[in-house]
């Protein structure tokens, strides 16, 4: 399979949509993260386009290098290759019956915020220009934790054990809490101000060392302590339909998305 990268934002929904197709096909869980990452890129389009963004063609150019890094680590992976270690290691959980849906989103999420956003927050900036993106920064993660609290609560509505779980133990909301979108962005932006700064030839020693942290976060969403991972064993038994139906619910889920964020 040839290494696809996109050039505008509207490439990258359609090499998005070819993704989904495939994992259809393929019964592949990595249809479920691209479903959610397809939401968001529509999410910044329709944002550049309003005006949401203090920067538009910096956003878009962004949002590119941005997705051309995670579509470089899914081509890699298809191709038997090795992409970045925290991208790996997601991909390889995709092919493992016990993870629920929403740590695959998780897995993703943590492989393209806390290490691939800073790196291409930095490919557009400058040391001295930086601060200035910000506010277009913290739009994006705002989008993205719009989009998981709308799956999170559409899932419940697809398997009402969930429900029935968290209701019946404090304890699962800490795997939540420990993993909020809050904490990926702020480490996300630190990560952009250190990284913009690390000359030319340091810089992929310093995305490996990053690359070693983020995957040991990638192990802790996979494996988050006897407890939890015994809860979510019990929602993975009660998930309903194959993988493609999955990736079907989550379909309609994207485009129910925004009512399910207001309920």
């Amino acid at each position: 399979m040839s290494m696809k990268q996109a050039g505008t934002i509207n490439e990258v929904i359609l090499l998005l949509d070819e993704i989904i197709e495939r994992s259809k096909l393929e019964q592949s869980n990595l249809g479920l993260f691209a479903i959610l990452y397809r939401e968001v890129t529509v999410k910044v389009k329709e944002g550049i386009h309003a005006g949401a963004f203090q920067n538009g063609e910096r956003m878009e150019k962004l949002d590119v290098i941005f997705a051309n890094r995670y579509l470089k680590a899914y081509y890699l992976y298809q191709a038997k290759e090795k992409p970045s270690e925290c991208w790996g290691f997601a991909f390889e959980q995709a092919e493992n019956f016990w993870p629920i849906v929403l740590q695959h989103l998780l897995l993703g999420i943590n492989a393209h915020i806390n290490l691939d956003l800073g790196i291409a927050s930095a490919e557009v900036s400058t040391v001295e220009d930086i601060e200035e993106l910000k506010h277009d920064f913290d739009q994006i993660n705002f989008i993205l934790s719009n989009l998981v609290a709308g799956v999170e609560k559409c899932l419940i509505k697809i398997w009402p054990t969930l429900t029935w779980i968290l209701k019946a133990t404090g304890k699962i909301d800490n795997f939540f809490i420990d993993f909020s979108m809050e904490t990926a962005r702020n480490g996300a932006w630190k990560f952009a101000n250190e990284f913009v700064a690390v000359p030319e030839n340091e810089r992929e020693a310093c995305t490996q060392l990053r690359d070693k942290r983020i995957t040991e976060i990638a192990r802790l969403v996979s494996n988050p302590g006897y407890f939890v991972s015994a809860v979510f064993k019990l929602i993975r038994l009660f998930e309903r339909g194959t993988i493609a139906q999955k990736i079907m619910d989550m379909q309609i889920m994207e485009e129910k998305n925004m009512e399910c964020v207001a309920a």
